[in-house]
C-alpha cells in the first residue's frame, strides 16, 4: 500500500494522530532510520493516545465554559491571602472530586476567588471530570428561562451529571423563592453523587440568611456545607489599580 493510501485510511479511521505522526517520521527519515518496526509503530500509538486525550480536554473544556483560561501551574503562592501550596497540592490532586466532596471559597473582592475556581475546574477536566460553570445569578437565570421554554427537566438532568458544578459569584445578593427551590433541586441531586464548589465573598456562616426561609436553607447548606473543603483567602486585592486620566 502506497504511503499516501496509508494517511488516507488513517484519516478515514479516524486516527488523526497517528496520521500526523506518520507524515513527521517521513518528513524526518534519518532521525526514524534506527528504529525497529514495534518502535516505531509505538511511537505512532503514543501519538494517537495523546491526540484523543488533547480532544478530550478540549471538549471537556468548552463544555466547561470556564469564565477564565486559568491553570493550577499558574497560582501566586506569593501573594499573602493564606493559600498554601500543600492545601492546594491536596486538592490538584482530585481525591475530594474522586469522594464527591464540595469546597467553598470565600474571601474578599479581588483576592482571586474566581480565578482559583477556573483554574481547578481546568485541573478536573485534565483530571477526566466533566465540569459546569455558572455565575450564580446566571444559573438561576438560565433555569428561569428553562421554565419559560419547557426545557427545565432537561437542564437540571445536565446539570446533576456534572462530576464538578462551579457557582461563583454566590450569595451577593438575596435568593428567590424560586432561587432557593432552584437550588435546593440542584443540591439535592448532586449530594454525595458528584462535588459541588461554590465562591462567595460572605462568609459561609452568613450565607443562611442570604439564602432566606429557614427551613429551605438549612436544606441547602446541609448538603452544601457538610463535607466540603473551605478555602478562606484574605488579605487585600491581587488586582491591579485602575488608572485614570491625569
Amino acid at each position: 500500500m502506497l504511503t499516501e493510501q496509508i494517511l488516507s485510511l488513517l484519516r478515514a479511521l479516524r486516527l488523526t494522530g497517528m496520521a500526523d505522526a506518520l507524515e513527521r517520521q517521513l518528513t524526518q527519515p534519518t532521525t526514524h532510520a534506527e528504529l525497529g518496526f514495534e518502535e516505531r509503530l509505538g511511537l505512532l500509538l503514543d501519538a494517537e493516545a495523546t491526540a484523543r486525550e488533547n480532544r478530550r480536554i478540549e471538549r471537556g473544556l468548552r463544555t466547561a465554559k470556564l469564565r477564565y483560561a486559568a491553570s493550577v501551574h499558574d497560582i501566586n503562592y506569593r501573594h499573602p491571602r493564606g493559600l498554601t501550596k500543600s492545601r492546594m497540592a491536596s486538592l490538584i490532586q482530585g481525591d475530594w472530586l474522586h469522594n464527591h466532596q464540595g469546597l467553598l471559597i470565600t474571601g474578599p473582592t479581588g483576592t482571586g476567588k474566581s480565578w482559583l475556581a477556573c483554574a481547578l475546574g481546568d485541573n478536573a477536566c485534565r483530571l477526566g471530570f466533566s465540569v459546569r460553570y455558572f455565575r450564580a445569578s446566571r444559573l438561576f437565570k438560565a433555569l428561569e428561562i428553562a421554565r419559560g421554554d419547557g426545557s427545565y427537566a432537561r437542564q437540571l438532568a445536565a446539570i446533576a451529571r456534572a462530576d464538578l458544578l462551579i457557582v461563583d459569584d454566590f450569595a451577593l445578593e438575596p435568593l428567590s423563592a424560586r432561587n432557593r427551590n432552584d437550588l435546593l433541586e440542584i443540591m439535592e441531586d448532586r449530594y454525595a453523587e458528584r462535588s459541588t464548589l461554590v465562591t462567595s465573598q460572605l462568609q459561609v456562616k452568613l450565607w443562611h440568611h442570604t439564602i432566606g426561609e429557614a427551613t429551605i436553607a438549612d436544606a441547602i447548606l446541609d448538603r452544601l456545607v457538610h463535607n466540603a473543603h473551605r478555602l478562606e483567602l484574605k488579605g487585600e486585592t491581587m488586582r491591579p489599580p485602575v488608572k485614570t486620566e491625569p
